[in-house]
């Protein structure tokens, strides 16, 4: 399985397109049995293709926690200006609970950013699902809890900032 999974990664990144879709296709009906796949297709949502978009985000939504170790690859892709790409960087990462400390400033950046609503409320998100690790973003939490123009993103960042307190005590 381990070696159709990497063949299937390697034909995601290819120069067809077909082949592309095909191989995102092929993820998406692998479920959470793809989880290694997971950050090649956090890449592949932002492809030009649309097969090869709606197959990676179906396969993003059900391959569950990407592989502990993938948090500092998908604390890059946060910084993606293509919002699919850091959207679900971000939800990866929140996936990846108290495993992703290490992405907590990548992580209160793109809270900050203003390049697109869903990338912040999925921070929002993914820091509160972090819990006690990301106490260091309880400023940008707190910031973005009083936004008064984006109730989601300020009752994110509530329950966000409430899940790392009560965590920790």
């Amino acid at each position: 399985m381990a070696d159709d999974i990497t063949k299937l990664i390697e034909q995601l990144g290819g120069a067809d397109a077909t082949e592309r879709a095909a191989a995102a296709e092929a993820l998406a009906r692998l479920e959470t049995s793809a989880s290694e796949a997971a950050v090649p297709l956090v890449r592949a949502a932002a492809d030009g293709d649309e097969a090869t978009h709606d197959w990676a985000v179906a396969a993003l939504e059900g391959v569950g926690r990407p592989p502990a170790g993938s948090a500092a690859e998908l604390a890059k892709l946060l910084a993606d200006s293509r919002p699919d790409v850091a959207y679900w960087a971000a939800t990866l990462l929140g996936r990846l609970g108290a495993n992703a400390a290490s992405a907590v400033p990548a992580l209160a950046a793109a809270l900050k950013a203003t390049s697109g609503t869903s990338v912040q409320e999925r921070a929002a998100w993914a820091l509160g699902k972090v819990g006690p690790p990301a106490s260091a973003a309880k400023t940008a939490l707190t910031k973005a809890a009083a936004v008064k123009d984006q109730p989601r993103l300020a009752r994110l960042a509530a329950e966000a900032l409430k899940n790392i307190d009560s965590s920790s005590g």
